[in-house]
């Protein structure tokens, strides 16, 4: 496992009873556009779940997701773009026999037949409707979003969105926040890619939006050198136990984000992840330290 953590290293006694319940009652918040509660930690499946048809690799999938929807998770993203991730959602979905409290997120990545394309994912997830479908970093936009839209008001999904990453086209991205209704964007934010927070998260709390935040460790670059310093002794003061769990902290403690969504192979890191959805959240003075400390290293 790529990343070593003091969550893993360590039996604490005091800390079991925290995530127990923490993985039982995951903290939630709402959807704007309707009040929906969804917990604020997610799970994606952007390369870990592009396993082909490795039978291994499909198994541990799912088994991440049975440990997902265990700890309380629903929201569950994924791609076209992402390889054979959709199926291996479907597979194990339906091997742990289509979890009710599913949350299912997808996008639309093509600049021709944007409905095919849909149709396709949705018969990968094997679900009746999505929840979400957004387009994926804004490729053909102009044409994607109005479907969208218009599936929405056919009842064929339930909310629309957008997409971008690693800081990319955000100018674009705020002019169409600003002159679309949107339930969601997606875009990337943790300790050390803040860019959204100058405008874009802002924004979304004007307009109502809620907000999934991709890419939290890097794509495990963040956790994997953090893992080489020492866990401050304050980050107790928020019953975390890892970095991992100090870093995605941080991020759904903004008011403007509604989900983060880690990506993961391993069913220890999935735990270890929604136990971060328990317990204290940082406030903004906590929010600077933490952004500090981890800035320094």
């Amino acid at each position: 496992m790529r990343r070593r953590t003091a969550f893993q290293l360590l039996s604490l006694p005091a800390l079991a009873p925290l995530t127990a319940h923490a993985q039982a009652t995951p903290r939630s918040k709402p959807i704007p556009s309707t009040g929906e509660q969804v917990p604020v930690v997610g799970l994606g499946t952007w390369i870990t779940f592009n396993v082909g048809r490795d039978a291994k690799g499909r198994e541990q999938s799912t088994e991440v997701m049975r440990a997902f929807f265990a700890a309380g998770g629903r929201v569950i993203d994924s791609s076209p773009m992402y390889g054979s991730s959709q199926s291996v959602v479907g597979e194990g979905l339906q091997k742990l026999g289509m979890p009710q409290g599913l949350f299912s997120a997808d996008k639309v990545w093509t600049s021709s037949n944007g409905a095919a394309q849909m149709e396709a994912s949705r018969q990968l997830w094997k679900v009746p409707r999505f929840d979400l479908l957004q387009v994926h970093n804004l490729l053909a936009w102009q044409e994607q979003l109005p479907l969208l839209q218009q599936m929405k008001q056919q009842g064929r999904v339930r909310y629309v969105g957008i997409t971008t990453s690693e800081g990319r086209r955000h100018a674009d991205f705020e002019k169409i926040m600003r002159e679309q209704r949107l339930d969601f964007i997606q875009l990337t934010y943790n300790p050390v890619d803040r860019e959204a927070e100058q405008r874009l998260l802002p924004l979304a709390r004007e307009r109502g939006i809620a907000v999934l935040a991709n890419r939290p460790f890097q794509e495990g670059a963040l956790t994997d050198r953090l893992q080489r310093e020492r866990l401050p002794a304050w980050a107790a003061e928020l019953q975390c136990g890892s970095w991992a769990q100090l870093v995605l902290k941080f991020i759904v403690s903004h008011p403007a984000v509604t989900c983060a969504i880690p990506a993961t192979t391993s069913v220890a890191h999935v735990r270890e992840n929604m136990a971060a959805a328990g317990g204290p959240m940082p406030d903004q003075a906590m929010r600077r330290r933490i952004a500090d400390q981890i800035g320094r290293l």
